[in-house]
């Protein structure tokens, strides 16, 4: 399998992961991954690309079967507002195609925001730099990457 930005990363920081591939279905989203890999959509993290009052870009990382609250986030990341990126903005940020965004090697540095309650997994399976594309990792490796860890679930 060739490389994405995402493995790239992943190797260069000497984080393991094992390789997932599955179908991709268009508007899918981690119900269908999880459901092609046989994992709990609970255990499959989604990376949302999403904006501040000010247009500037970060990242959030959620549970696939739970929603973000914008307002609790914003409240807990000390801005005004957030709301998602539109989608050619999220990839201009992130240099990845919507539906294949891992936040792993991106093309621009962002905050990232975490869900707390990830870390209480031991491993997680996230998207590794493509459509259809899953890595899993150690879920601690996500402090490898400087998150901001928040609880920002609504179910």
């Amino acid at each position: 399998m060739a490389d994405t930005q995402a493995t790239v990363f992943l190797k260069a920081t000497k984080i393991a992961y094992t390789e997932h591939e599955y179908e991709y279905v268009e508007r899918g989203g981690t119900e269908v991954s999880a459901s092609a890999l046989g994992v709990p959509e609970h255990h499959v993290v989604k990376t949302l690309v999403m904006q501040d009052e000010n247009a500037k870009p970060l990242i959030v990382l959620m549970h696939g079967d739970k929603k973000v609250s914008t307002k609790n986030l914003a409240r807990q990341a000390d801005r005004k507002r957030i709301e998602p990126c539109k989608p050619e903005v999220a990839q201009r940020h992130s240099g990845y195609q919507v539906g294949g965004t891992s936040p792993f090697g991106t093309k621009k540095s962002m905050p990232i925001c975490l869900e707390r309650s990830i870390l209480a997994l031991p491993k997680i399976y996230i998207n590794g730099g493509r459509r259809g594309f899953l890595v899993c990792i150690d879920s601690k490796d996500l402090l490898k990457l400087s998150p901001l860890l928040v609880d920002a679930a609504l179910d």
